[in-house]
């Protein structure tokens, strides 16, 4: 760093744009794999409960989370949680 620069900033690093890492996902271990979506994809599948249909929401590693009268209700329920639903048949 510059430090007799003007703020005392290194007047290079202005313009420096932060690297980005980039991932080839056919190159992810089994366990990265498994991790990957966790905690942005909630997944909503269609379930029988007591002879009633209900919807289950798993984690994106399978992990059981909630259950919902219905499909709406499911998706509401995660995009509220910030995450995106995927519909599993």
């Amino acid at each position: 760093m510059d430090i007799n620069a003007p703020g005392g900033r290194d007047p290079s690093a202005i313009n420096a744009t932060p690297e980005v890492a980039t991932v080839d996902i056919r190159h992810l271990s089994a366990s990265e794999l498994q991790r990957l979506g966790l905690s942005q994809i909630a997944y909503v599948k269609p379930v029988v409960v007591n002879g009633a249909q209900v919807f289950a929401i798993h984690g994106a590693d399978g992990t059981p989370m909630a259950l919902a009268a219905d499909r709406d209700l499911a998706f509401a329920a995660i995009i509220q949680h910030d995450m995106a639903p995927a519909l599993v048949h």
